[in-house]
């Protein structure tokens, strides 16, 4: 997705971009797709109730923009030791990790600028790490406020921009094979000759067929 987001950067290049900036790169590659404000849906941690929420990628966008410039390029010192902000690529390297802790280090280990091993891994330190990380990168992680009207439960669901947008990517596209299908039985058309219709002309004649 970012490759088409951004195509003149290397696969390469977009893997070492820190997770603010790719987040936004990716909120804007769903504004232009998708509108600003998406239909959205999360569950009560509480009942488990459906609910709607609001993802507007134009505020995740200029919110990306105003923090942008906060401490860009400056390292997160901890008790004498500079860190990095993590990237899509140390992630991975985390995610081989088989349980959270261990992750936590391997993140935070590999985002030190200093090379070595590093004394003190205590919950304490993970942590003081990761609160400079998320200060020096605000839209690193992605939140939004819900509340339940059937248990009156309220609280905070993370949103993962990538596979949001992914999801929306592929429902659209199941979406238009359906449409092809559904125009290419009725009149014979090939693919092509579908695909080359604006939206607005295949959706009338999906009308008239569906009618």
């Amino acid at each position: 997705m970012l490759g088409t987001a951004v195509p003149d950067e290397s696969y390469e290049s977009l893997a070492d971009w820190p997770f603010g900036r790719r987040n936004r790169a990716l909120a804007e590659l769903g504004l232009g797709c998708f509108g600003p404000n998406p239909d959205a849906w999360t569950s009560c941690t509480r009942c488990g109730e459906k609910l709607e929420v609001e993802v507007d990628f134009r505020n995740l966008v200029n919110g990306a923009m105003e923090n942008g410039s906060r401490r860009h390029g400056e390292p997160i010192v901890v008790k004498g030791r500079s860190f990095r902000l993590p990237t899509s690529r140390d992630l991975a390297l985390a995610a081989k990790e088989t349980d959270v802790r261990s992750a936590a280090v391997r993140l935070v280990a590999t985002c030190a600028v200093e090379a070595g091993d590093i004394p003190f891994w205590s919950d304490e330190d993970l942590e003081e790490v990761g609160e400079g990380m998320a200060l020096a990168d605000p839209m690193a992680e992605i939140t939004f406020h819900f509340s339940c009207p059937a248990c009156g439960n309220e609280g905070n669901a993370g949103l993962d921009i990538a596979s949001f947008i992914w999801e929306e990517i592929a429902a659209r596209a199941r979406r238009l094979i359906s449409e092809i299908h559904c125009l290419a039985s009725a009149y014979g058309w090939t693919e092509g000759e579908i695909l080359a219709l604006s939206e607005h002309r295949r959706a009338l004649y999906l009308e008239m067929v569906q009618a």
